[in-house]
């Protein structure tokens, strides 16, 4: 009798202390972002397709090895961008992934410890059935008050199996669910990394074909081939627009020609020499760029040659300029502060070896339009 009073108090503190379902659904916000990600993927792959079918245009034209050798060098350019994003989009397939299998090893482990609880239960009702242990827990009753009240017991007994037998159904729907949802990622994830492997392939080929067409150009053929590059990255125009903007900000008006010993946007970077009031920062894959003073995002805006993104930062009536980025996260207007990160490094090609880098073009601009800053003056000396 007390372990049929003992089971029937175990039962209810255990369907009420009962574990959540765990399937693991992607959110909407998640959904979003896989979604932006993925039509951006599909741009880079539209451009390089349109990229491709040009090439195949001029390279039928042999004289023409100057502008064979710009399209090669976009393309190289567009496709180790497009590498990159497909190696970010293999990652986070891999995060999504070892969730998954953490949620179904422990709806698993939900589902046999409900199994186990439920067969126990089975059991005891069929021991209590055979020997009339029911009847006598109803006739050992003091009143009608206290028959009734038992009665309600074991109906709530019946009514709990019920209920375990449904959640046990709940639980093995959600392992199905979860199953396919691992072999849809799973098989997203090998479709990904086929094309990764065939864009690293390509991009081989594409060195090469780059190596050999500029062993082709003479030397002023080479020295046209950068100007006309580095012309793409020049923000001369954007910067005189921006001045107009900056008069009276107030946000970082403690910067001026003088100030140094500041911090390189790009962490672990390494400056080369560039023309005029800028200058080439070259850092590993995925580095962050940080603004180099306080001041506040007058502009941000999509490279409409290179693709890659500017961000014009005012530090007081100074500009900072930030060229060749991806992932930008800040907006026009926001107030960022020393050191903030405010982008990703981009992309490029080194002119000199044709190999993919990851390089930022960082500028710096005085009030004054026809005063020279040299943008590496203001930084750390090592």
């Amino acid at each position: 009798m007390r372990r049929l009073v003992s089971i029937l108090t175990f039962l209810i503190v255990t369907l009420m202390c009962g574990t959540q379902l765990c399937a693991q659904e992607l959110t909407a916000e998640q959904k979003a972002q896989i979604a932006e990600q993925r039509k951006v993927v599909e741009e880079l792959e539209q451009q390089l397709a349109e990229d491709e079918k040009r090439l195949k245009e001029i390279k039928q034209d042999k004289s023409n090895a100057l502008k064979r050798m710009n399209s090669i060098s976009r393309q190289i350019k567009s496709r180790t961008t497009l590498l990159t994003r497909t190696e970010r989009e293999i990652a986070s397939i891999e995060r999504n992934i070892s969730t998954n299998e953490q949620h179904l090893k422990q709806t698993t482990r939900e589902y046999e410890h409900e199994k186990q609880l439920y067969a126990e239960m089975v059991r005891e009702a069929y021991r209590n059935h055979q020997q009339n242990n029911y009847i006598i827990y109803i006739l050992a009753s003091r009143n009608f008050t206290d028959a009734a009240r038992r009665m309600a017991n074991i109906r709530a007994v019946a009514e709990m199996r019920a209920e375990r037998m449904q959640r046990m159904d709940s639980l093995k729907k959600s392992l199905d669910i979860q199953h396919q949802q691992l072999a849809l990622r799973r098989h997203s994830l090998d479709s990904v990394q086929q094309k990764a492997q065939q864009q690293r392939k390509k991009l081989q080929v594409d060195v090469k074909s780059a190596e050999r067409t500029m062993s082709q150009l003479s030397s002023k053929e080479k020295a046209a081939l950068k100007d006309k590059m580095e012309s793409e990255e020049r923000l001369d125009a954007a910067i005189d627009a921006l001045r107009k903007l900056t008069k009276g900000n107030k946000e970082g008006a403690s910067f001026s020609r003088s100030t140094s010993n500041l911090n390189l946007p790009v962490e672990g970077g390494t400056v080369r020499r560039y023309k005029g009031n800028m200058a080439e920062i070259v850092g590993r894959k995925d580095a962050a760029v940080s603004s180099i003073y306080e001041g506040k995002v007058v502009e941000v805006k999509r490279n409409r040659i290179s693709g890659q993104y500017d961000v014009f930062v005012a530090h007081g009536e100074y500009i900072t300029s930030y060229a060749n980025l991806e992932r930008v996260t800040v907006e026009k207007n926001a107030k960022v502060g020393r050191n903030q990160k405010i982008c990703v490094i981009g992309t490029s090609v080194n002119l000199t070896t044709m190999q993919p880098e990851y390089k930022m073009v960082f500028g710096i601009y005085s009030p004054n339009p026809k005063e020279v800053m040299r943008a590496a003056d203001c930084f750390k000396k090592k």
